[in-house]
């Protein structure tokens, strides 16, 4: 008898429908309160919730950010948000970090 004891074996699973991993996490200051952004490698958006919250404290414990969003790179990432949000906004590279 084989390994499935008379029942069909499940099939492997496929991985290759996974999203990428998130590389950056952005601090955009709003007036009412500072939104955080979670983006892909190519910048592209995954999530956004609000920066107050106890996670994204986890998520930037130890990393030195850099501050200012205001290149060509994040035009399109960032267009909702005034040219002041985005010189204020705080970038954090969560993918760089993990090598440490």
């Amino acid at each position: 008898m084989g390994q499935g004891f008379g029942q069909e074996m499940p099939r492997p699973h496929v991985r290759e429908n996974l999203r990428s991993v998130t590389r950056y996490l952005v601090i955009v200051p709003v007036m009412d309160s500072p939104i955080a952004r979670l983006f892909l490698e190519n910048r592209e958006q995954a999530a956004e919730f609000d920066a107050n919250t106890e996670e994204v404290s986890s998520m930037i414990k130890g990393i030195t950010p850099s501050v200012g969003a205001t290149g060509v790179e994040w035009d399109k990432a960032l267009s909702a948000h005034s040219a002041t949000d985005r010189a204020k906004a705080t970038i954090y590279d969560l993918v760089s970090h993990r090598g440490r």
